[in-house]
C-alpha cells in the first residue's frame, strides 16, 4: 500500500422509486420504478472502475448496487448503517399531503431540521452518529481503493456534511438529485487525511 494513499469514492442517489415524490425514510422500502431504473443505468453507463460496491440494504439502492456487482464482477457489501433517516409521521406522505395545513411546514423543517423534526422521526444527531460511524469505517477498510456507495439523498447529505465538516443545522442546503453522482477524494491517512469533494450532483 503506498505511503501517500488516494482514496476515491463515487456516491450516487437512488433514482425514482414506484410510487413517485414522496418522503421514504428508514421504513419503506418501495423498489425502482422503471423511471427510476432507467435513471441509475444512464448516470453510471458503462463506467465500472470500483474496486468494491457499498449499498444501503433498502430495495432502491440495493437491486441496482446489485446489478453493477454482477455485471462488472465487483464485490459487494450492505452497510446497514447508510439506511435512510427515519421520517416518522412523514413516512410515505407526499409533499403536498405534509404541508396541507401549513404551507411552510417542510420550508420550516429545512430552516431548522435539528428542531422542527416530524414527530417519531430519527434524531438528527443519532442520523449523523450512525452515518459517520458508517464512512469513517468505510474510509479505513477501503484505503487507497475506489469505491461506489449506492444510498439516500438524507445519507449523502450527512457523509457530505462530514467530510466538508457542515454543521447539522445547514443539512438541507445540500441538494441531491434521483441518481445523482458526487466524488469525494481523500488524500493520506490519518490526522494528515485531506477529504475532497471532487463533483457533486453531477453523472459519470
Amino acid at each position: 500500500m503506498s505511503d501517500f494513499p488516494v482514496t476515491l469514492i463515487d456516491l450516487i442517489r437512488h433514482g425514482e422509486p414506484e410510487g413517485g415524490r414522496r418522503y421514504r425514510g428508514g421504513r419503506m422500502d418501495d423498489p425502482l420504478s422503471e423511471k427510476g431504473w432507467a435513471q441509475m443505468r444512464q448516470a453510471v453507463g458503462e463506467s465500472h472502475p470500483w474496486q468494491q460496491v457499498v449499498t444501503s440494504p433498502m430495495l432502491r439502492c440495493a437491486e441496482f448496487a446489485r446489478e453493477v456487482s454482477d455485471r462488472w464482477s465487483i464485490p459487494l457489501s450492505v452497510e446497514e448503517r447508510f439506511r435512510e433517516v427515519g421520517f416518522g409521521a412523514w413516512e410515505g406522505k407526499t409533499s403536498k399531503e405534509i404541508n396541507q395545513d401549513d404551507p411552510l411546514r417542510i420550508h420550516r423543517f429545512r430552516l431548522e431540521p435539528e428542531r422542527l423534526r416530524p414527530e417519531g422521526a430519527e434524531p438528527l444527531d443519532a442520523f449523523a452518529g450512525r452515518v459517520g460511524g458508517a464512512w469513517e469505517e468505510l474510509v479505513r477498510r477501503h484505503e487507497g481503493q475506489h469505491v461506489l456507495v449506492v444510498a439516500h439523498a438524507g445519507v449523502i447529505r450527512m457523509i457530505l456534511s462530514w467530510v466538508l465538516e457542515i454543521p447539522l443545522g445547514n443539512l438541507y442546503r445540500i441538494q441531491v438529485g434521483n441518481a445523482a453522482v458526487s466524488r469525494v477524494k481523500i488524500e493520506g491517512r490519518g490526522a494528515e487525511r485531506l477529504p475532497l469533494l471532487e463533483f457533486h450532483d453531477g453523472r459519470l
